[in-house]
């Protein structure tokens, strides 16, 4: 079943395994979620569990959120999410849900905003090719054909200059190197989306052997 809990980057480091191999690490700060509420077929037409991450000052809550985050008797959080898939008679509205539902060696999948480039040519954005950069030649960097002669227009999706990142990102497969109970801490291999501090939603993988 799937298992899930939300955190914040912290940045990367690096950890020595038994072997001696210098693993490149992503450090994932996450304080013990609270399970807000439980989503069931009859009710909601789908299966999942609602959780809350980092307390949010009650006066920059509305009624509804704090009614909301009251009947799990915790404080309003400032970022919710869902998790589908998951064994709904494990979790209780009100329980925490912290790093130790990990294990060392599970394969996860991890979502993130990518961090934004700002406005960016077709080469940087699309991976496109560029032309001869020899002296004669007029085409270096540029986007390339705009498209056939007879629409008289550009077509819809045409790979073109425009805003580079910012978007929603999931990097598939990754694996835990270490899970930190006391500090909440979960070393992930490899990198994962986004700035330092940024939100993090760790789930199980979707698509592992």
């Amino acid at each position: 079943m799937t298992k899930g809990i939300l955190g914040r980057k912290i940045g990367m480091t690096q950890v020595f395994a038994e072997n001696g191999d210098l693993i490149p690490v992503t450090v994932i700060q996450a304080t013990p979620n609270v399970v807000l509420q439980k989503k069931s077929v009859d009710t909601d037409g789908y299966e999942a569990i609602q959780i809350g991450f980092e307390d949010k000052r009650a006066k920059l809550a509305n009624k509804p959120e704090g009614g909301h985050a009251a009947k799990a008797e915790t404080a309003p959080k400032r970022f919710v999410r869902e998790v589908r898939g998951v064994e709904l008679g494990e979790y209780e509205v009100g329980q925490e849900v912290k790093v130790d539902i990990f294990a060392e060696g599970d394969v996860i999948d991890v979502t993130g905003i990518s961090k934004g480039k700002g406005f960016q040519g077709a080469i940087k954005r699309h991976n496109q090719s560029r032309g001869p950069m020899s002296h004669g030649s007029r085409y270096h960097r540029r986007p390339g054909s705009m498209g056939p002669v007879d629409p008289n227009r550009v077509f819809k999706g045409k790979l073109l200059p425009g805003r580079m990142g910012g978007e929603r990102v999931t990097v598939q497969n990754l694996s835990i190197v270490k899970v930190d109970v006391e500090r909440n801490l979960l070393l992930v291999k490899g990198n994962v989306p986004g700035p330092n501090k940024t939100l993090i939603q760790v789930n199980s993988a979707v698509k592992a052997n």
